[in-house]
């Protein structure tokens, strides 16, 4: 990752040795890793396939991996950025959308589509339902995994695409690319934004807090815990260990054997976490833009609230999504508007690594 301000140093990670405690932990971790990949084989009998493409899909493709829900208005535009990256198979699978989205998604030939009314939270929000579709469907190709509100930029993303940075990343030997979740949000209440579906939503989420970041190690998995940004700020100052975890690994080269253990927080096993430099440099990392407050998300929190899907301890987050549908006014006087990703860059929130 990128040199995140107000961020403690990652340093040096011991050597977890191959000593007595050492190897209990990797048998451990090695269980729990095959119990989440027994975990899809058993839930892939909740998807039925609506459309079924992946007989298109050839050696070296890059794929993307999508759970989601009535999210018409934001696929269009989706769709595209990614395809212009390099994504060459949309792997989607629809959790009972009713507002068209499995319509849309049927007409685009490199989208292969399952569709479920199982419940979203029991399978992990997602992860086994989309674990089986990358055991199945992803093992040797690079895979990139994202929620339906996520558009991946990188270093030199508008002139070079993705298979140029998974080439990179395969010479170096980095099997995985860590991400940064940055929420973006209107200059006024979220209800006031406009926004058609394809439309570019950075036209209308244009500001993100450029700090007010703070970042651990996980010894366990050794991966990234990042929490901060204007989730943080807005909605958990008086519980900040509560706030989102802001750190992902959305690319990783797919192995039948990986498995992501929470969202695509961190992964098993994992080596694939060490997305940072321990050196003191840096690793080639990328980040998310976060485009969950276009105006829709008002009745959207409403619904949600309702249905208790998204948080494992809904009661926890109720005022949480209260507070969203009271429209709330995200932008404050230390807001940086978004101009591209060499500000990302030089505000230490993604880094090109060695790739220039």
């Amino acid at each position: 990752m990128g040199r995140l301000p107000h961020a403690c140093p990652v340093g040096e990670l011991p050597d977890p040795g191959r000593g007595p405690a050492a190897l209990w932990q990797a048998l451990r971790l090695r269980i729990r890793r095959r119990t989440l990949l027994a975990r899809a084989l058993r839930r892939r009998r909740q998807l039925t396939a609506l459309c079924d493409r992946t007989a298109a899909i050839r050696p070296g493709d890059i794929l993307c991996f999508l759970c989601l829900r009535n999210e018409a208005q934001r696929l269009p535009f989706l769709l595209d950025h990614h395809r212009g990256l390099g994504v060459r198979h949309f792997l989607v699978v629809d959790n009972a959308s009713s507002d068209g989205s499995d319509s849309l998604l049927r007409d685009q030939t490199d989208v292969s589509l399952w569709q479920t009314g199982a419940s979203y939270k029991a399978a992990r929000f997602g992860m086994d339902w989309l674990t089986w579709l990358m055991l199945r469907h992803g093992h040797g190709h690079w895979c990139l995994t994202l929620d339906a509100d996520e558009i991946l930029v990188y270093p030199h993303w508008q002139t070079r695409p993705l298979p140029a940075l998974t080439d990179w990343l395969d010479r170096q030997g980095q099997p995985s690319l860590g991400a940064l979740t940055l929420d973006l949000y209107p200059d006024g209440p979220i209800s006031q934004a406009r926004h058609a579906a394809g439309d570019d939503p950075t036209r209308i989420l244009r500001w993100f807090d450029g700090g007010n970041y703070q970042v651990q190690v996980q010894p366990r998995l050794r991966n990234l815990w990042i929490q901060g940004g204007a989730r943080a700020r807005a909605f958990f100052a008086e519980a900040p260990r509560r706030a989102p975890t802001l750190n992902k690994i959305p690319l990783v080269r797919w192995h039948w054997r990986y498995a992501y253990v929470n969202s695509t927080h961190a992964l098993l096993p994992p080596r694939l976490n060490q997305v940072y430099a321990t050196d003191g440099g840096e690793l080639t990392s990328g980040v998310l833009l976060h485009t969950k407050f276009l105006p829709g998300i008002i009745d959207r929190s409403a619904e949600e609230k309702a249905r208790g899907e998204h948080f494992a301890d809904g009661a926890q987050y109720a005022s949480y999504y209260d507070r969203l549908i009271r429209d709330p006014v995200l932008h404050s006087p230390a807001s940086s508007r978004y101009t591209g990703w060499r500000q990302l860059e030089a505000l230490g929130l993604m880094s090109r690594g060695g790739w220039v």
